[in-house]
């Protein structure tokens, strides 16, 4: 494995952490602790933005352009404004998955320039 896909492959699975850990039964929806921190008022979507941060700066250390830190950081910014708005914004962490999509945007690019192998699988946020 070259040092580009696992980096990525570490970074898919904290977005996985962070957006799809948890399996809600019957409903089958999956949220992960970025949902889960969001909804400590004040503090909780502050706290999210930092694994957020981490992984649009290892995308940079990983030689991402910039139009994809770019539009990585429209969907963390995204993210924070509407996932500050109360029950709203929770609602949307839980559909939005910006971890995820930022990952996926990053694989992608990655594979366009030939450091990693597969393209990345269509975005699921449920």
């Amino acid at each position: 494995m070259t040092n580009h896909a696992h980096r990525l492959d570490r970074l898919e699975r904290l977005a996985d952490r962070l957006d799809t850990a948890i399996r809600i039964p019957v409903v089958g929806v999956r949220l992960g602790y970025d949902s889960i921190v969001g909804l400590i008022p004040g503090v909780g979507d502050v706290l999210t933005l930092l694994p957020t941060g981490y992984i649009i700066y290892e995308s940079h250390r990983m030689g991402a352009s910039r139009p994809v830190i770019a539009k990585m950081s429209v969907n963390a910014a995204i993210d924070a404004a509407i996932g500050s708005i109360p029950i709203l914004g929770d609602l949307f962490d839980v559909a939005f998955k910006a971890n995820k999509r930022n990952v996926a945007i990053l694989r992608q690019h990655l594979f366009e320039r030939g450091l990693v192998d597969a393209a990345p699988p269509r975005h699921r946020t449920a």
